[in-house]
C-alpha cells in the first residue's frame, strides 16, 4: 500500500498531524515554505518524541524510527506525484487554502482533505478537478493527544472517500465523526460559542481568566478551560475562525473587541508567549 503522508504548512496542527501520521507508519512529508518555522517544527517534534520516551510511551528505537519517517519539503514542487493522502495545515484564510489545494490536487492524491475548523468544505473544493476526492479532516490540538477526528462531508464528496477517510482515521488511531459541510460543522460552532462567550466575561470583568476556566472545568468537567484552549489554538485562529461564522450565522459569533485587540498587539497564545495566560517554554504561567 502507498503510505506516503504529505502535510502542507508546520504550525501547530501541521506538525502535530505529522507526529501521528509518522507514529502511524507513514512516510511524512512536511511541507513548509517558511525554512525557519519548518526548522522549528522538525526540533518540537524530535522533542515530542524523546519525551514519549521519557515517559515509557515510546521505545528509543520506535522514537528514532517515528523521526525517520518525516522529511522537510521546501514546496510541494518537491513533493512526488501520487501520494496516499495531502491534508492542507495552513491558516483560515479561504484564498491561501484554495491556492495550496489546487496545487496539491495536480499531484493526483488519493485522498486530499483540508484540516479546516469552520470554511466551508464546499468553498474550498471550488476549482479542484476531482472534488469527489476532498472532504474535510479536522484534527484536534494537540493532535497526539485528541482522539477526535472530524470528518467533514462536502457535497461532492464521493462515499467511497469518505469510507476511505474513516479507515484512516483508525489507522492513526482517531474516533472518527462524520459531519455535514455547514460553517463551524459540529465542534467549532460549539466550541467557538463557548470560547468567544468566555473572552466577553473577561472583557466584562466576570471573573479573572482563570477562575473562569476553573468553573467550567469543575462545573461542567470540561478537560481544559475555554480562554486557555484559545491560548492553545491561538487568537488568531479564533479571530479566523469567528469572522467566517459571523459571514455565515450573522453577529451572534461576531469577535469580541477584546479579541481583535489581543490579535492586533501580538497576544496571540501559547505561540506568542502572551494570551490570557502566560506561558514559558510551552508552560502556562
Amino acid at each position: 500500500m502507498n503510505d506516503r503522508f504529505v502535510v502542507v504548512g508546520a504550525g501547530t496542527m501541521g506538525l502535530g498531524i505529522a507526529y501521528v501520521a509518522a507514529g502511524a507508519g507513514h512516510s511524512v512529508e512536511l511541507v513548509e515554505v517558511d525554512a525557519a518555522r519548518g526548522a522549528t517544527a522538525l526540533t518540537r517534534l524530535a522533542d515530542l518524541w524523546e519525551r514519549a520516551v521519557q515517559r515509557g510511551k515510546l521505545t528509543a528505537d520506535e522514537a528514532a524510527a517515528n523521526r525517520q519517517r518525516v522529511t522537510l519539503r521546501p514546496s510541494l514542487a518537491d513533493v512526488a506525484p501520487a501520494p496516499e493522502v495531502i491534508v492542507e495545515a495552513v491558516p483560515e484564510r479561504l484564498d491561501l487554502k484554495r491556492t495550496v489545494l489546487r496545487d496539491a490536487a495536480t499531484l493526483s492524491p488519493a485522498l486530499l482533505a483540508s484540516n479546516t475548523s469552520s470554511i466551508a468544505i464546499g468553498e474550498l473544493a471550488a476549482g479542484l478537478d476531482a472534488p469527489e476526492r476532498f472532504l474535510g479532516l479536522h484534527f484536534f490540538n494537540p493532535v497526539w493527544a485528541m482522539a477526535l477526528l472530524e470528518i467533514v462531508v462536502g457535497p461532492a464528496t464521493a462515499e467511497e472517500t469518505t469510507a476511505a477517510a474513516v479507515a484512516l482515521a483508525g489507522r492513526l488511531g482517531k474516533d472518527p465523526v462524520v459531519v455535514r459541510d455547514l460553517p463551524g460543522f459540529a465542534t467549532s460552532r460549539l466550541g467557538v460559542t463557548l470560547g468567544l462567550e468566555a473572552i466577553r466575561m473577561v472583557a466584562d470583568q466576570v471573573a479573572s481568566p482563570a477562575d473562569i476556566d476553573k468553573a467550567m472545568v469543575l462545573g461542567y468537567r470540561h478537560p481544559i478551560g475555554p480562554l486557555e484552549l484559545t491560548d492553545l489554538v491561538g487568537l488568531d485562529v479564533r479571530l479566523d475562525i469567528a469572522r467566517t461564522l459571523q459571514a455565515a450565522y450573522g453577529d451572534r459569533f461576531a469577535p469580541p473587541e477584546l479579541l481583535v485587540e489581543m490579535v492586533a498587539a501580538g497576544r496571540l497564545g501559547k505561540k506568542s508567549g502572551h494570551g490570557f495566560y502566560h506561558w514559558e517554554d510551552g508552560v502556562k504561567r
